[in-house]
């Protein structure tokens, strides 16, 4: 090696060094640290506003100097106590392949720049297929995460359902076409509507059915709402796992009504979908493979690092011609899969390595048992903490979420109350960093949402924050 190279190759060495201590402080501290953020908002500002220099500094120096700015607003969402949102960790084979995904910092768009990233995608690609039941045939596409998943999906379907109408969206745009209609129900996840938006399809083209009191889209409103037009260009979204309570829809019974009045089927499975990897919940998704396309993410469940999701589509040629691109600048080889033909990004990052460790760390059985104990601890949580005086269950998990609601002792306590009453024990639940719990309006009442997504989530976890929030009622007792 020459000198040049060797300098070169050693400037690498003492950043990259401090980078693994201090992560190896972090991860390895989890378990003490506050799940919580520590620190304020102005605080952050104050250590991070500094005036851009006009000399550069150290590499290694700017790795130690950024470590000790964010001190204490980095959030626990890698540790086993984040119960915030649908945040998974990593898995540690996901992790270094995401570290060495920086190394080579390969550009997945197209195969000639990126040729083991792009196999590695396609291996990947169908090894979810197999984890997720889905069809051996079906396209897919690995993007930032399921709200670009929707966009993929909804493109395709836009496509598709225009074509029939000998449209070529592809050409003429959106200009002059048939409104396309959407049906969905009232309890959808709100990235969704964001793609509608960002396909130009428009909100005043969705229409909401109200869920029943399972929060699911009941099947003969569905067919009420398609045969009252049954010309016009639809898609149905269905849902693989609501984010509040984790209830799916009947696919087998949804599915084949929107087919029968030609509709395009989309579900959202942004965690949901996971079920399919596990025998024991297996059963709420039958029936789902039986769908147009379908969205869901890696950063939750399978615990790679952000960011990651995965679109699928059963049409390939429908999904194929939404997306793909060619300049004469790029390498053409007929037999090589060129992942920009699949996803809305044209340079991009071999994002598929983690997700390949990953899935060869944990395996078949390995995706399933951390399915499982995601909602055994899931339904644990909820399940102790709503037996806590001035607790109360609100939904109990069917998987991997649930909601819990905290009461104003008070004689003649409004839902009002309860909701203050909500938010003040949440609160106390983050001051002590024992665990971190987001809150949601659920049916009009505010509640604390349970959701536990992480491989590093343990029994003792499960009884460490229960204490915790046993402590926070007792010392905050509400008003007398």
């Amino acid at each position: 090696m020459s000198d040049r190279l060797r300098t070169e190759a050693s400037a690498f060495q003492k950043p990259l060094e401090a980078a693994l201590e201090n992560a190896l402080v972090y991860l390895e501290g989890l378990d003490r640290a506050s799940v919580a953020a520590t620190v304020d908002l102005a605080t952050l500002r104050s250590r991070l506003g500094k005036a851009l220099p006009n000399e550069g500094v150290p590499p290694e120096q700017v790795v130690a100097d950024l470590v000790k700015d964010v001190a204490g607003g980095i959030l626990g969402s890698a540790g086993g106590r984040f119960f915030g949102w649908v945040i998974g960790g990593s898995v540690p084979a996901a992790l270094a392949a995401d570290w060495l995904t920086s190394a080579w910092d390969q550009n997945s768009g197209h195969h000639s720049c990126g040729p083991a990233a792009a196999v590695v995608e396609e291996v990947s690609g169908n090894w979810l297929k197999q984890i997720l039941g889905l069809p051996a045939q079906a396209s897919f596409a690995l993007v930032t995460g399921c709200q670009m998943a929707h966009v993929t999906c909804l493109a395709a379907a836009r496509q598709a359902i225009l074509a029939k109408q000998g449209w070529d969206t592809e050409q003429r745009g959106l200009y002059g076409a048939s409104p396309i209609r959407v049906v969905t129900s009232d309890n959808r996840h709100e990235t969704f509507d964001r793609a509608i938006r960002l396909l130009g399809m428009g909100l005043a083209q969705v229409e909401y059915l109200p869920a029943d009191c399972d929060g699911q889209l009941p099947a003969n409103s569905l067919e009420q709402a398609l045969k009252a037009d049954s010309s016009a260009p639809t898609i149905v979204l269905l849902q693989a796992g609501d984010v509040n309570t984790g209830k799916y829809d009947s696919f087998e019974k949804l599915i084949p009504i929107a087919k029968h009045y030609g509709a395009w089927v989309h579900v959202d499975g942004a965690f949901g979908l996971w079920a399919a990897a596990s025998a024991r919940y297996r059963h709420l998704i039958k029936g789902v493979a039986e769908a147009d396309s379908w969205a869901t993410d890696g950063h939750k469940w399978l615990n790679v690092p952000y960011d990651c999701g995965y679109a699928f589509v059963a049409d390939a040629e429908a999904h194929r011609a939404s997306m793909s691109s060619h300049a004469a600048y790029l390498t053409e080889d007929g037999d090589a899969r060129d992942p920009l033909d699949w996803t809305p990004e044209w340079s991009r990052r071999a994002r598929a390595f983690p997700t390949y460790a990953a899935l060869r760390q944990l395996g078949r059985n390995g995706v399933s048992d951390l399915v499982e104990r995601c909602c055994q601890h899931a339904h644990s949580l909820v399940m102790e903490m709503g037996r806590l005086p001035g607790a109360e269950v609100v939904s109990e998990p069917v998987i991997n979420q649930g909601l819990v609601r905290f009461l104003d002792p008070k004689p003649g306590a409004s839902d009002a109350d309860h909701d203050r009453r909500t938010e003040e024990v949440i609160a106390g639940i983050l001051t002590s960093g024992e665990a971190f719990f987001g809150g949601t309006t659920w049916r009009g009442r505010r509640a604390m949402r349970v959701s536990v997504s992480s491989w590093l989530t343990s029994e003792e976890d499960v009884r460490r924050v229960v204490r915790a929030v046993a402590e926070v009622l007792a010392t905050k007792p509400g008003p007398s």
